[in-house]
């Protein structure tokens, strides 16, 4: 079995500034560029983290499956590790997808869920599907009988993503919209707002995906060195000991991301439900009677 051994962390340092400054960047549009939609008001707001996940992780799900091809066909090691982690960070923003959506949800059309609605269904049939990937994966012992069913099943629910696709676009509409074939008429401003906000969801998702696979890398050189590995590992001496760096930063680091992704999710959160209560309380107020002049 082949097992090849690039450097999974160059060029991250660059890769994470471009995502700071990304998403940091989608954040000023969003909240002082972006106008308020005439219908749905603050709420539409969450339409540039939603859409931009869902997006993000149907596209994830499917690189999984070519990634699974890929290591099927070469047998290389690597391969199955972009895959599961493809897929690991895929299941991680369709999570951000299903909360953000829900609020939207109840904001607009008043429930948390509607279960005749095919996007809705759909996505969530989709989600729980790899949810199976874990359990499945980590059920086999054996690494290399692992990595093969894995595989088969990443290519499996990879290739049903498109087909559940094509199948919803061609549904009846309930109360979802059909997203793709309608940002095309959002306004200008909208349009750059939703735009930059995608681009961020790429790059915060290539970004953990490049720290997750330098982390593991990292572990397996400094499983080797403990395991003594001979002259190999001395004749590697130079590259182990950059894995052992690695190990001690590139952990933290991914923690990192994921625990910084969760506190702009929150923060996001609260800021749109303070707006909506605000906003509540207004309308409230306007449609109480006017006190009787005496």
């Amino acid at each position: 079995m082949r097992t090849s051994s690039p450097l999974y962390g160059k060029g991250l340092r660059t890769l994470s500034i471009a995502t700071a400054l990304t998403l940091t960047a989608a954040g000023v549009l969003i909240f002082f560029y972006a106008p308020l939609d005439a219908d749905q008001g603050v709420i539409q707001k969450i339409f540039y983290v939603h859409v931009p996940l869902a997006i993000v992780a149907l596209c994830g799900f499917v690189a999984g499956g070519l990634m699974a091809i890929q290591h099927l066909r070469t047998g290389d090691r690597s391969w199955d590790m972009r895959s599961y982690v493809a897929i690991h960070l895929s299941i991680v923003f369709g999570v951000g997808v299903l909360i953000t959506g829900s609020i939207w949800a109840k904001r607009s059309w008043g429930h948390w869920w509607v279960w005749d609605e095919p996007v809705l269904v759909s996505f969530l049939i989709v989600f729980l599907l790899y949810c199976c990937y874990q359990p499945l994966r980590f059920a086999i012992s054996d690494h290399e009988r692992q990595a093969r069913y894995a595989s088969v099943f990443a290519i499996a629910a990879g290739a049903f993503v498109p087909i559940n696709f094509v199948a919803v676009r061609m549904a009846v509409q309930q109360v979802h919209p059909r997203v793709l074939s309608r940002t095309s008429n959002l306004p200008g401003d909208m349009r750059l707002t939703f735009l930059v906000a995608l681009a961020g969801a790429v790059l915060l998702f290539l970004t953990l995906w490049k720290l997750a696979q330098a982390a593991a890398r990292a572990a397996r050189g400094g499983t080797a060195v403990r395991r003594g590995a001979g002259g190999s590992a001395r004749s590697g001496g130079g590259e182990l000991s950059m894995a052992l760096v690695l190990a001690s930063t590139s952990g933290k680091y991914v923690a990192a991301a994921y625990l910084v992704f969760l506190a702009l999710m929150l923060v996001y959160v609260v800021i749109i439900a303070s707006k909506i209560a605000r906003i509540e309380r207004e309308l409230h107020a306007l449609a109480e009677p006017p006190e009787k002049q005496p």
